[in-house]
């Protein structure tokens, strides 16, 4: 157990509980509460328990908090609001997907409109029940049945609040973003120093809304001693045995328990003439796994591994019971490399799961926005056409795929839009949980590969848009080898078209629209030589098409006038200023990148790209006239450094943007996990025209 029972973040038992057939105590609740999206008259949480539960939710709006910036308008309210749990019940969907572990998803209308700019405190409490009871039993639920959220996370509040609490912006002036969060990286977590941001300001300093672009888990990159906690709490939550499609280990209970293959899982991966990993195509093997991931060996493939795995990252209630084996104790025995790694990483694990309350309380206070990448699902996730001809064409891998894509609408999408999931959708998945491997689970995975609307947009000012560049691939028209667009036309088209109307727009890309021209060239280069996968060619320049369509939208006359940019995956961060020539007015860009929490570029890496990068394109460079980005004046800024030749931000953390009233980037800094802040200054000699 990486906790000590006196740590005062270590997660605590609650009075109400369950008994698993291993005999360790499962708390209520597993997970959360996450705010999602909200508004002054809708709230949605996101929790996961392990019994079906009521719920019972008193906001409570101070009224000496309400900033002057935005006065109380008649149709909001700062009275007092008690939600019973007849109204909890019916903006609740629950979804059983283990004996022991139930999915909810709380989407609230509010009769009252909460006021904004204020801080709103909420008291939650949960009354176990054996299953969803009618309404009349639902009024007569005696006050003790509820146990209230001091009980079961008594962290979750900050010092000198009595209950945890959000704030709604009336305007979107501050906000956390950043993606990549691989738990057993060397480093701190950048979600800590986002809790700590919040614990160190007044609430109506704290950000309006926590921005994750994608990586919040990596499901295809897993550490062994994770994958072993992962597979206990699969004992405790009592999923149905799920049976693996064309693989060597038949069912799913045999690979969490009998054979779990730590740091072999490749073995189990399907192989084919046409899937590559960089290893073989270095060396030239005949036989070549589908999953490109070089670090697949822990690779998840069962659905309640991914649904564990969510649950072991976002909270630390999970991990009560959980003792971490020694390398010794796994199933299968380990080489002394894998043993010396093991340990390595057993270590790391500690230290990330030391630090999870402080990741719960966060996401208790900021509505968080959610959008897969490649890692949320697997590396390489729809690269090329010919990936994903091989991919979903073998029944094993296309089986991986969706049950990372079930997770991801169960932890993730649905919160982000719930207008946007169908309920037969959630009714399907309802009916799958009952019989894992079986038709269900199939249809269920066929539906989600077809889903359209992973997409969304948050009414906030300015607008929030988040893109799915992951299933609207725009596949190239000269080789099925060659990448992707990562939008196709209509869905370019479409994104036109919502942002008609706005002056300002935060836009969020998981991969950078404008990125760093260097790395840029040596994923053409490794493209022209049909090696895509070698070097993850999955940038927005890679496909022609896309490319010249996504220019054509910035320089549409009805295009907002301030447009700013989010992005992640790079494992490194940096800031462009972007001006349009030839346009009188703008519209002005900003390209923000951020990454990762908890994961970063290797160093000395970095360092020779940023500095050829800055000599071999420079605004005198012929080399520029190559990588024509149809006339645009590119401004790097300067990140506040040691280092003066530095324009790449290297290290984990999380991004904070602060905005004027008019949308536009004030202040950009990197805060990041080790205490440093690095802020982002404008450099204008090292303007280029592009």
């Amino acid at each position: 157990m990486p906790h000590r029972k006196d740590d005062p973040l270590s997660p605590s038992a609650s009075p109400e509980f369950i008994q698993s057939q291993e005999n360790a105590i499962l708390p209520l609740v597993l997970a959360g509460p996450i705010l999602r999206r909200c508004s002054p008259k809708r709230l949605t949480f996101w929790l996961a328990t392990s019994q079906p539960v009521a719920g019972r939710l008193v906001l409570l709006p101070d009224i000496a908090l309400l900033s002057k910036v935005a006065p109380l308008s008649k149709a909001q309210s700062t009275a007092e609001q008690t939600i019973s749990a007849v109204q909890w019940q019916e903006a609740c969907r629950q979804i059983k997907v283990a004996d022991n572990l139930w999915l909810q998803l709380v989407d609230l209308p509010l009769e009252q409109a909460l006021p904004q700019d204020c801080w709103v405190g909420y008291d939650l409490s949960l009354a176990p029940i054996s299953t969803l009871l009618p309404t009349d039993e639902l009024r007569d639920l005696p006050q003790d049945a509820f146990v209230s959220w001091r009980e079961w996370a008594p962290d979750l509040a900050y010092p000198n609040r009595e209950t945890p609490g959000f704030i709604l912006k009336s305007r979107l002036n501050r906000l956390l973003h950043g993606s990549c969060r691989k738990p057993h990286h060397a480093s701190d977590d950048g979600l800590w120093r986002a809790d700590e941001e919040l614990a160190n300001n007044h609430p109506e300093d704290w950000p309006a809304v926590l921005i994750m672009s994608g990586d919040q888990i990596y499901a295809d990159d897993v550490a062994a001693p994770f994958l072993a906690a992962i597979h206990q709490l699969n004992q405790q939550l009592g999923f149905s045995d799920e049976s693996l499609p064309s693989s060597e280990v038949a069912s799913s209970h045999q690979l969490h328990q009998a054979q779990p293959y730590y740091y072999q899982r490749e073995q189990l991966l399907p192989k084919t003439e046409s899937g590559q990993k960089v290893s073989d195509m270095v060396f030239g093997g005949a036989r070549k796994p589908v999953f490109t991931s070089d670090n697949a060996h822990n690779h998840l493939i069962s659905l309640g591994e991914v649904l564990a795995m969510y649950l072991l990252v976002w909270s630390p209630a999970g991990w009560q019971g959980i003792d971490l084996p020694k390398s010794a104790e796994l199933p299968n025995a380990l080489t002394l490399d894998q043993t010396e790694t093991y340990q390595q990483e057993r270590q790391e694990i500690e230290h990330f799961v030391s630090g999870l309350a402080k990741v719960r309380r966060l996401m208790a206070h900021l509505p968080v926005a959610m959008i897969f990448d490649d890692h949320d699902i697997t590396d390489d996730w729809n690269l090329t056409a010919a990936w994903e001809q091989t991919a979903y064409g073998h029944d094993l891998s296309r089986r991986i795929i969706g049950n990372t894509l079930v997770g991801y609408l169960l932890c993730q999408g649905w919160g982000n839009a719930p207008e946007q999931i169908p309920s037969q959708l959630l009714t399907l998945a309802e009916q799958a949980m009952t019989n894992l491997g079986g038709s269900e689970h199939q249809r269920l995975i066929d539906e989600l590969l077809r889903f359209p609307h992973w997409h969304y947009q948050w009414d906030t000012q300015p607008v929030l848009i988040v893109l799915d560049t992951r299933t609207h691939r725009w596949r190239s028209e000269v080789s099925l080898d060659k990448p992707s667009g990562l939008m196709d036309w209509e869905a370019l088209t479409d994104l036109q078209q919502s942002l008609i109307g706005h002056d300002a727009v935060i836009m969020v890309s998981p991969a950078p629209v404008f990125g760093v021209k260097l790395i840029e060239a040596i994923q053409r280069l490794f493209t022209w030589f049909g090696k895509p996968l070698m070097v993850d060619a999955e940038n927005w320049m890679a496909h022609q098409g896309s490319a010249y369509a996504l220019m054509n939208l910035f320089r549409h006359p009805k295009t907002p006038k301030n447009f700013v940019i989010l992005s992640g995956d790079v494992h490194y961060s940096f800031v462009y200023d972007i001006e349009l020539r030839g346009h009188e007015r703008g519209p002005d860009l900003w390209q923000i990148t951020s990454s990762g929490f908890k994961n970063e570029f290797p160093q000395r890496l970095l360092t020779v790209f940023d500095r050829l990068n800055r000599w071999l394109y420079s605004p005198r460079s012929p080399l520029n006239w190559f990588t024509k980005r149809r006339k645009m004046r590119v401004i790097p800024r300067k990140p506040k450094t040691a280092d003066p030749g530095e324009r790449l931000a290297n290290g984990a953390g999380i991004g904070l943007v602060e905005l004027d009233e008019k949308g536009a980037p004030t202040k950009v800094v990197q805060l990041c996990a080790d205490g440093r802040d690095i802020r982002f200054k404008l450099q204008e000699d090292e303007a280029r025209w592009e």
